[in-house]
This record gives structure tokens, C-alpha cells and sequence, in this order.
């Protein structure tokens, strides 16, 4: 089992940043893809950033060249840094661990954390 606890968010103003925390305990997430999603009233889910155990990154086009998702296995903790904020980025972000092990899916989901950007 795993369990992710996310924090850093909060209220800021446009052209702003934050850094979101993702913070693993009851395993070691070394092994496991790790990702933060958000979702916005009324909207689905969507991916935001992913980074594979081998530190291989993926970005929603609306994050490219603003956001940054790193990992520090040592610290079991995931960041997704987010500069020039926008009030479309107002969502609740999700932090996601995933991986197939032995034929098995490991998915676990962190609690959220809202981020809110003012115009």
C-alpha cells in the first residue's frame, strides 16, 4: 500500500507560482510512474505531468513551458513547479502513482490539494 499526501496549494494571482509536494509513505515509490492531475468544477480529470522511474518526463500541452515535475526518490516525494500561473489552472490537483508489477496494476491516488489563481 501506498499513501500520497499532497500540499503547497493555495490562492494566487496571476503570473504567479507555486510548488506542489507529493509526499509517499508505506512503500518506496522509486519504482512506480508518478503524476498530477487536476480537475476543475464541472471538468474530467485531466492529466497535468508525468515522470517515469526512469525520470522521463510528459506534458499536457497546457503545461508545457510552464510547469515542471521532478522526483526525489530518496525523500519518497514527488514537486510539480508551476510558474506564470493562469486562472484556467484554478483545479483541484491530484498526485498518482501507477505501475504494473508482476501482471499487477498498483494505482493510488492522493487526497488533492487546491490550487486557485486570480485574474
Amino acid at each position: 500500500q501506498v499513501e500520497l499526501v499532497e500540499s503547497g496549494g493555495g490562492l494566487v494571482q496571476a503570473g504567479g507560482s507555486l510548488r506542489l509536494s507529493c509526499a509517499a509513505s508505506g512503500n518506496t515509490v522509486s519504482s512506480f510512474t508518478m503524476a498530477w492531475y487536476r480537475q476543475a468544477p464541472g471538468k474530467e480529470r485531466e492529466l497535468v505531468a508525468a515522470i517515469t522511474n526512469g525520470g522521463v518526463t510528459d506534458y499536457a500541452d497546457s503545461a508545457k513551458g510552464r510547469f515542471t515535475i521532478s522526483r526525489d526518490n530518496d525523500k519518497n516525494t514527488v514537486y510539480l513547479q508551476m510558474n506564470s500561473l493562469k486562472p484556467e489552472d484554478t483545479a483541484v490537483y491530484y498526485c498518482n502513482a501507477d505501475r504494473l508489477f508482476h501482471g499487477t496494476l498498483d494505482n493510488y491516488w492522493g487526497q488533492g490539494t487546491q490550487v486557485t489563481v486570480s485574474s
